[in-house]
């Protein structure tokens, strides 16, 4: 069954050019240049990898903080006591808390973005992880959110930290910021995610690493970007 495409998308696509990989600044430009929404749209980066996420070994995922930060409003929950959790409300965590905050999610809670813990608590925390878990939600030391500095840990969050994790199909999605961004600023935010996927790279993956990359904003053409161009690929 085809998929009706709107009249906007469909003068965006005609400033597409077939079989082009765009370099970064060209992506952003072209963007750019798509009819204006009624909103605001998300700027995001999507990566198709050669790994098999089956294997352990294989798995990639990490963080990176933004240098211009993503334009959201992260909304931070803190499984905490005593100083960490005193520290993580300070810091501007939307949602501070032990026990309490277990059973409530238990019950079914999941309205924020991020996850942070101190590793003590942890061993209660994993009794939600088939809650935070499948959305991606779930503290892990990899991405910087089981640490003992939750003030820290808070502040890189709001300040535009972006966790990302390869899925069942090899793929990597992230948003990198607001299409409003200056051209530069969006650059410099794809550039930092693409550098930290490139690091993030298994030691096991063989040959290619990066099969492509595509950089896109809501309801509109996704672009792709000319890996040739990424250094280390």
């Amino acid at each position: 069954m085809s998929t009706k495409r709107s009249k906007r998308y469909q003068e965006a696509a005609k400033l597409v050019i077939p079989n082009k990989n765009y370099s970064i600044t060209e992506a952003v430009e072209t963007m750019k240049s798509f009819p204006a929404p009624k909103f605001d749209p998300t700027v995001t980066v999507s990566f198709h990898l050669t790994v098999d996420p089956r294997k352990s070994d294989q798995m990639v995922r990490g963080s990176v903080s933004l240098p211009n930060g993503t334009g959201k409003n992260v909304r931070v929950l803190v499984f905490a006591q005593g100083d960490a959790a005193k520290v993580a409300q300070e810091a501007g965590a939307e949602f501070v808390g032990f026990e309490d905050l277990i059973k409530k999610v238990q019950g079914g809670f999941v309205d924020f973005d991020t996850a942070i813990a101190t590793p003590d608590a942890m061993t209660e925390v994993r009794k939600v992880a088939r809650v935070l878990g499948p959305r991606g939600l779930m503290p892990n030391p990899k991405t910087g959110t089981v640490t003992d500095d939750t003030a820290k840990a808070v502040k890189e969050v709001k300040a535009g930290r972006v966790d990302y994790k390869v899925d069942k199909n090899a793929n990597i999605s992230a948003a990198v910021g607001k299409l409003s961004f200056s051209n530069e600023s969006i650059a410099e935010n794809i550039a930092a995610l693409i550098d930290s996927v490139v690091k993030a790279r298994p030691a096991s993956a063989k040959g290619a690493y990066i099969e492509s990359v595509t950089v896109s904003c809501a309801m509109c053409p996704g672009l792709p970007v000319d890996t040739a161009s990424i250094a280390k690929l």
